[in-house]
């Protein structure tokens, strides 16, 4: 979804940065970036540590001289009923959902907030409001985003920094197939709504 998004914005014109921890994941908005009119460059981003955002900041402002908007996509997911869930993989999705959201939401949001203005669109769930099972993990680090989301918007919005969650839904990628759903009947039962 972060790709697509990223490759829409390119298209349109924008000059876009991304990060990730894997600089794989980079190549694709690189090819993508030289055959559009827009400007890319990717960096190594771990958002669930401050200094590598504060970093990521930097980069960007010293590239294109401002951030105009963010898109908090980073995720981590995979089905395990509750019961069964480590504290470890509970703290590894909240650590990147939500922590990563609001760290990065944070570290841009002072950039916008000094240049007066910018907007931030933070990815959530569907079941940020029903839960699903499975996912604790991931429906409370994006019920958190959510809520969020809404405190960044009434505490930034008068200051012209917009605070804005999307809700997507399913969609099958890379990422989100083998772990979300790994085989038919669970892919049917999602597709059946």
């Amino acid at each position: 979804l972060g790709l697509e998004i990223a490759k829409g914005l390119l298209g349109l014109g924008a000059s876009v940065a991304i990060g990730s921890r894997d600089t794989s994941h980079h190549q694709a908005f690189l090819e993508a970036a030289d055959a559009s009119p827009g400007t890319g460059f990717a960096l190594e981003l771990d958002v669930t540590s401050a200094a590598s955002v504060r970093q990521a900041v930097e980069a960007t402002v010293e590239r294109f001289g401002r951030v105009d908007a963010l898109v908090n996509n980073a995720a981590g997911n995979f089905i395990m009923p509750t019961e069964r869930m480590r504290e470890q993989a509970w703290r590894s999705v909240l650590s990147i959902a939500l922590d990563g959201t609001f760290l990065c939401s944070r570290e841009f949001g002072k950039q916008m907030l000094k240049q007066g203005e910018g907007q931030m669109l933070n990815i959530v769930a569907t079941y940020a409001w029903t839960g699903e099972p499975g996912v604790a993990h991931s429906a409370a680090a994006k019920a958190g985003v959510l809520a969020l989301t809404r405190t960044l918007a009434r505490e930034w919005g008068g200051r012209g920094v917009r605070a804005n969650a999307l809700s997507p839904g399913p969609f099958d990628s890379e990422g989100a197939s083998p772990n979300l759903w790994p085989n038919e009947a669970i892919k049917e039962r999602i597709r059946d709504g």
